[in-house]
């Protein structure tokens, strides 16, 4: 498949918090790293689906800060090496930045490269017809072209938006006549009755230095800036955030005259709504979609998705229910999009609920918050092998760890001591301590935590809380 002059460098787009699928999809762990459909999840379906027609050691995932030491874990659950493949962003400013970013990366170190930029949370049904796309691609990549991946729509779509084919350019593709907005319902009928109209995948090929090019007639401003941080190693919050928020459709797409859409047809979705998720799972009976411990009676056409206890539905018809350890998601299936507006009105309260789950991901392992009052707090802690937390010390809380799975390498004040299953030990508050798993299975403690409970006010960190080993 791979071009034979030009390497081929797959880059995934894994930024976004994806708050159509709340409250699955947080900001803190967003939907490209949740498993909704089978058991992987979104970002590492994506790779499976590329490798091996396509070099593993050449993917590249660009993702903000926050998702780095997840998205690292995620690649190397299957297998593939995370050094060297994740370009983080301090901040996101949209995928005209972040593919450029990518390009300018990976030119560090080749003349030049085949692009195929993907978005890490869609899914795709027919993978043959895929791949089939991706060597047509590629081709026409190699030819100079920008090509675009329109996905024949199969139904007057309003949530996507569309791409207008003109007269045909080369090899199957069609030039470019515009990029239309997401479409009411009226118009979206329209589109799909002509047959020249596409939904906008988001999925590209093009040469590395046909994307400069093009930067540089069209959005040289962007280019000189981040050109001058690649160069300097200093892509920084203060820098990167001086970039404007603008995607690659109205950057470079909408303007340049390289672009073709490619006509493709491999059972595209974007997973970017309940509904949508539901279109694309196999149905159960009465055309219901059932996730977890479920029992239905008298329910059709509905989506039910459960994650720690029972659900029990009655007399329901074109329902959404998704349940989390913290949180009851109930609504309409076809206006469930509208979730997103509900994700800001919580964000605005300053409810923990828009950003995290009970479980949250650290470079070194989880949390998950069993209970929690004004003067206590009950976590379960999973240390990865081989990782340790910060040094730290409290100023007023006491903590009780207990181990149940695995050993823990505890600094306690001056001691350093080592607990296996079923012991424990006490750190006194103003104490300075240390958890480190130096095992090779993951450790398990209960700790819990007494005192008021002040956040970082309560914290001194002596060294970060990111490193391994």
């Amino acid at each position: 498949m791979p071009n034979k002059e030009l390497k081929v460098y797959p880059v995934l787009l894994a930024g976004g918090t994806g708050s159509r699928l709340w409250p699955i999809s947080r900001e803190l762990y967003p939907k490209q790293l949740v498993n909704l459909v089978g058991v992987d999840s979104l970002v590492q379906s994506t790779i499976k689906r590329l490798v091996p027609d396509l070099d593993a050691d050449k993917v590249r995932i660009v993702c903000g800060e926050e998702h780095y030491f997840e998205i690292a874990r995620h690649l190397e659950e299957i297998d593939v090496t995370s050094e060297g493949k994740i370009i983080s962003e301090p901040c996101g400013r949209n995928t005209a930045p972040a593919i450029l970013l990518s390009a300018l990366t990976i030119l560090q170190k080749e003349k030049d490269a085949i692009l195929l930029i993907f978005p890490s949370d869609h899914v795709i049904k027919d993978s043959e017809r895929f791949r089939e796309k991706l060597k047509e691609a590629i081709s026409l990549a190699s030819k100079n072209y920008i090509v675009t991946f329109g996905i024949k729509p199969t139904a007057p779509e309003t949530g996507y938006g569309y791409i207008e084919g003109a007269k045909r350019a080369k090899d199957g593709a069609l030039k470019i006549k515009r990029f239309v907005e997401k479409p009411d319902e009226e118009t979206a009928q329209k589109y799909v009755k002509a047959g020249n109209f596409f939904w906008n995948s988001g999925m590209f090929a093009l040469k590395a230095s046909v994307l400069i090019n093009e930067f540089k007639i069209y959005q040289p401003g962007i280019l000189k800036k981040l050109k001058q941080m690649v160069a300097k190693d200093a892509v920084s919050m203060e820098s990167y955030s001086t970039l404007p928020d603008i995607s690659i459709d109205y950057a470079i797409m909408e303007k340049t005259k390289k672009g073709v859409v490619l006509p493709s047809d491999f059972g595209w979705s974007d997973i970017g709504s309940w509904k949508s998720l539901y279109d694309f799972l196999p149905k159960g009976d009465d055309n219901n979609v059932v996730e977890g411990d479920v029992i239905l009676k008298e329910t059709k056409n509905c989506f039910i998705r459960g994650d720690n206890r029972l659900i029990v539905a009655n007399d329901l018809e074109d329902i959404v229910v998704v349940e989390t350890h913290d949180t009851v998601f109930v609504s309409d299936l076809n206006t469930s999009k509208n979730v997103k507006a509900i994700v800001s009105d919580l964000k605005k309260q300053g409810r923990k609920e828009y950003q995290a789950h009970t479980t949250v991901f650290r470079p070194w392992g989880t949390y998950t918050i069993l209970e929690e009052n004004s003067n206590t707090k009950i976590k379960r802690i999973v240390v990865y092998p081989g990782t340790k937390l910060s040094m730290q010390m409290h100023h007023h809380r006491s903590e009780h760890w207990i181990v149940v799975q695995g050993t823990a390498k505890i600094t306690n004040g001056d001691q350093v001591i080592f607990l296996e299953e079923n012991q424990s030990t006490y750190v006194p508050k103003t104490t300075r301590h240390r958890l480190e798993n130096p095992g090779k299975v993951p450790l398990h403690i209960i700790e819990v935590q007494i005192g008021p409970y002040l956040e970082e006010d309560d914290i001194v960190r002596y060294d970060d809380d990111f490193g391994r080993g």
